[in-house]
């Protein structure tokens, strides 16, 4: 980037520790680090404390927002300020802590699952171990039938058969077979969500 005299640029400052006060308070700050007796730091420290409070008001929502303030002053002189701090400063740092990353749902390979949803995860993970008799016939009777309306209703209308049974074969690992020829889907009613509503028009 072309640079400027006399210009200065967001992108070519230091960042800061904590945006929301603001770079003339992060001045504030550096200054009263480089001041020369423990009396004048404190000093200046009580007043950028009156300022922060001024610039963020919304701090005062909380019941120890004096602490806050002392916190977010002891982060933005990096820990440098040589004053005799008003509160314990050994839990400051937690503020600036980001907190761990929430899982996915999808987090365990199933992200291809998801127009059947989570039940449905169930659901085959019964039919793997199910012996075979008519319990299991009728529950992958069931199974099926929900597939095909959940690819009706989510796969953008998609209610292939084959389709239907290569999925739940492969979700079962391999245990399910649906015999194309001799297994009977129902009718399936559902219309599928991404289909616009017709709106009659009055007469």
């Amino acid at each position: 980037m072309m640079e400027i005299k006399g210009l200065d640029y967001n992108t070519q400052r230091e960042k800061l520790i904590l945006s929301e006060y603001g770079r003339e308070i992060q001045k504030m700050v550096d200054l009263a680090i480089s001041l020369p007796t423990k009396e004048e730091r404190t000093r200046c420290a009580h007043a950028i404390i009156r300022q922060m409070e001024n610039k963020n008001p919304q701090v005062r929502e909380s019941n120890d927002y004096q602490q806050t303030l002392w916190d977010h002053l002891y982060l933005m002189s990096r820990k440098q300020l040589d004053i005799d701090w008003p509160y314990d400063m050994s839990d400051a740092e937690n503020i600036l802590s980001k907190p761990a990353p929430m899982e996915h749902p999808t987090h365990n390979g199933n992200a291809h699952l998801r127009h059947y949803g989570h039940l449905m995860i169930e659901v085959f993970e019964r039919l793997k171990t199910m012996p075979e008799g008519p319990e299991c016939d009728e529950l992958t009777r069931l199974t099926a039938n929900q597939m095909k309306r959940d690819l009706a209703t989510w796969g953008h209308g998609s209610m292939d058969d084959e389709k239907v049974a290569d999925d739940l074969a492969r979700f079962t690992d391999g245990k399910i077979q649906l015999d194309l020829s001799t297994f009977r889907f129902d009718r399936i009613t559902t219309a599928p969500a991404n289909e616009p509503k017709r709106n009659k028009k009055r007469k």
